[in-house]
C-alpha cells in the first residue's frame, strides 16, 4: 500500500514539475501576427492595448503530454442562462447553468482523447472560477464524458458550468490534458446590456 502510495505522489509531483512552466494565450492568431509585423516597424501609435480573444476567436493550443498534441480552440458561443435539459437536472436555487459551446479542431499529429469538460473553466468579473458541472442544458448538444478527434478533424459541443446567480461571466478558459497543460487558452465574454 504505501509502496503504491509512494507511485501515484512520485507521478503527481512530475505532472506537477512538468506543467509548472505554464502560459495563457489571449490573442488570436492573426492578431498576434498583425503585433509582430507592427513591433518590428516603429510607430507612434506604441500604446494600443493588446488584443484579446473574445466569443467567436480561434486559439492554437497546445497539450503536455504526448507529442504533436494541438488544437485550434474556438469559443462559438455563450448561453447565459442556460434553461435545464429536463426537470431531474435543474440548478441550486441560488445558481443558474452557463452553457459555452466550443469546436475543437486537432490540428496536431496527435489524437486529442481527453475530456473537454475537465479542462474548462468560467471566470467571472470578480477573479472567481468555476469548473464544468456533468449537466445538459437546453442550449444544445454536450460533449460526452470522452472524446476522441483525429489529427483533422473537429469535435463541435456544449460544456455546461452551474455559477452563482449574482455572478456575471468575464471570461472562459480551456487547456488540454484535463486542464493540466501548461497552455490555457483565454477568451474575454461580452457584457450584457
Amino acid at each position: 500500500m504505501r509502496r503504491t502510495l509512494a507511485l501515484v505522489l512520485s507521478g503527481l509531483f512530475a505532472t506537477t514539475v512538468a506543467c509548472s512552466a505554464k502560459t495563457v494565450s489571449t490573442a488570436p492568431p492573426s492578431s498576434e501576427a498583425a503585433q509582430k509585423t507592427s513591433a518590428t516597424q516603429p510607430s507612434p501609435e506604441t500604446t494600443a492595448p493588446k488584443p484579446q480573444a473574445s466569443v467567436g476567436d480561434t486559439l492554437d493550443l497546445t497539450g503536455d503530454g504526448e507529442k504533436g498534441e494541438q488544437l485550434a480552440v474556438t469559443v462559438v458561443k455563450v448561453v447565459d442562462p442556460a434553461g435545464a435539459a429536463d426537470e431531474f437536472s435543474t440548478p441550486a436555487a441560488d445558481k443558474r447553468y452557463v452553457a459555452v459551446q466550443f469546436r475543437l479542431k486537432n490540428t496536431g499529429s496527435a489524437v486529442y482523447d481527453d475530456s473537454p469538460g475537465n479542462g474548462a473553466t468560467v471566470v467571472d468579473t470578480q477573479g472567481q472560477q468555476f469548473e464544468a458541472t456533468v449537466e445538459d442544458t437546453s442550449a444544445g448538444p454536450g460533449f460526452p464524458g470522452s472524446v476522441t478527434i483525429a489529427p483533422g478533424d473537429t469535435g463541435l459541443g456544449f460544456i455546461t458550468f452551474e455559477v452563482p446567480k449574482k455572478s456575471t461571466v468575464a471570461k472562459i478558459q480551456f487547456a488540454m490534458n484535463s486542464g493540466f497543460s501548461g497552455d490555457t487558452g483565454q477568451w474575454k465574454v461580452p457584457e450584457k446590456h
